[in-house]
């Protein structure tokens, strides 16, 4: 009892009805719109993280463990 391609067909016609093609398309362009905004948010983000805060690294020093074991 699953949707069958005809379901599928008959929703698309009723879905182009009710919004017309050039309402359609213009909804699609300002959803990719926003992802290539928030994309680029994104990347500005940890390019200031990145500069703002040096990678921090934990050394390995042999001779501390020397000392102590």
């Amino acid at each position: 009892m699953g949707l069958s391609a005809q379901h599928f067909l008959l929703l698309i016609i009723v879905g182009l009805l009710l919004f017309g093609r050039g309402k359609i398309s213009e909804l699609m362009g300002d959803v990719a719109k926003g992802i290539k905004s928030f994309k680029k948010g994104m990347a500005e983000e940890e390019e200031e993280i990145a500069k703002s805060s040096p990678a921090k690294t934990i050394e390995n020093d042999v001779s501390t463990r020397e000392k102590t074991g």
